[in-house]
């Protein structure tokens, strides 16, 4: 029996090419919520339609494409690690029906006679055997990216540009909140093919300082700010959004509604995992981890965005803190 287990463990640590079907799923809670469902991944290979290019009915690279495109190089650069199956979710269903089924009632459509495909996708593949530790917190290196239809111009040839997303960070197993910054960030990626597609996922995977991000976050975990620098804080950002554009040139972005800032302050007094302290004071890696939770209510479309917003403001918050200097969001 002894024999069955070590070998049965000894498999899961192949790369996830070679057996997919035995791999343990990233993430079993969920890493964004919003409007999003999951759907497994064989689903999304198996069942979903391709959008098409109109002017010559060539097809985009598919949600699947993207996803077996960053799995494939995830494990070409970390051989040997124990690589996850990706974790998918989907939004904005765009649903169908054969030909042959055009004039059927919708209650009576047979499973085979409906089509669907999903406008926005984002999805990460977890590598937990590449991991750290911040303030208890045990981090694992995460990759992943975003395809949203929208962006892509559906009415022109298949040599058009399409828009991709894609990033490699760490998510806390805490909470499943991604830790995203800059430079580990392609948010503007325009590609022609599968293939520029791969290289572009590859220099970003290989150009990513893990031990930089690292040590930025744990920076975090060194600086508190106290309640009365936090009610602060919530009153700036509520001001941002209102203040004129020349006001705001000077002050570090925020990117974050009401309905995050609201989240955030409720759970700086009932979270357990990143509340305040016992004489009211907040470290400003719990303080990260607010905004980074309150970040799961995002779409699909800003999710990303709003997290390496979220970890360059904290990193100039900590900044000043550290250094003694003032913050518009702070003083």
């Amino acid at each position: 029996m002894e024999h069955i287990i070590n070998e049965f463990n000894s498999l899961e640590n192949l790369p996830m090419v070679l057996q997919p079907a035995k791999k343990e799923q990233s993430n079993t809670k969920a890493f964004i919520e919003a409007n999003t469902i999951q759907v497994p991944f064989q689903e999304v290979r198996n069942d979903h339609i391709i959008p098409v290019f109109v002017r010559d009915n060539e097809p985009l690279i598919s949600h699947a494409e993207f996803v077996d495109a960053t799995a494939e190089i995830a494990t070409e650069i970390f051989h040997g690690e124990h690589i996850l199956k990706p974790s998918v979710r989907l939004s904005h269903p765009i649903k169908g029906r054969i030909p042959d089924a055009k004039d059927k009632p919708a209650h009576l459509l047979l499973d085979r006679e409906k089509t669907i495909y999903y406008e926005r996708m984002m999805f990460v593949i977890e590598i937990p055997s590449i991991q750290n530790e911040i303030d208890g917190n045990h981090l694992s290196l995460t990759i992943g990216g975003v395809k949203a239809y929208n962006l892509d111009n559906l009415y022109s040839r298949a040599k058009s540009d399409q828009h991709f997303k894609v990033f490699v960070g760490f998510k806390n197993r805490v909470c499943t909140n991604l830790c995203v910054w800059t430079d580990g960030f392609l948010g503007e990626l325009k590609v022609k093919s599968l293939d520029q597609l791969k290289a572009s996922i590859q220099m970003l995977i290989t150009g990513y300082n893990q031990e930089q991000h690292l040590y930025q976050m744990k920076q975090l975990a060194d600086n508190y700010i106290t309640e009365q620098q936090f009610a602060h804080l919530i009153g700036r950002c509520r001001m941002y959004h209102h203040m004129p554009a020349e006001y705001r040139k000077d002050i570090p972005a925020l990117l974050f509604g009401d309905q995050q800032i609201n989240t955030v302050v409720r759970d700086f007094y009932k979270d357990s995992s990143f509340s305040r302290d016992a004489f009211g004071n907040i470290n400003l890696w719990k303080l990260y981890n607010l905004l980074t939770g309150a970040n799961k209510s995002s779409y699909i479309d800003s999710f990303l965005e709003r997290s390496v917003n979220a970890f360059d403001l904290l990193t100039d918050l900590n900044h000043c803190v550290e250094h003694k200097r003032q913050s518009w969001y702070l003083n």
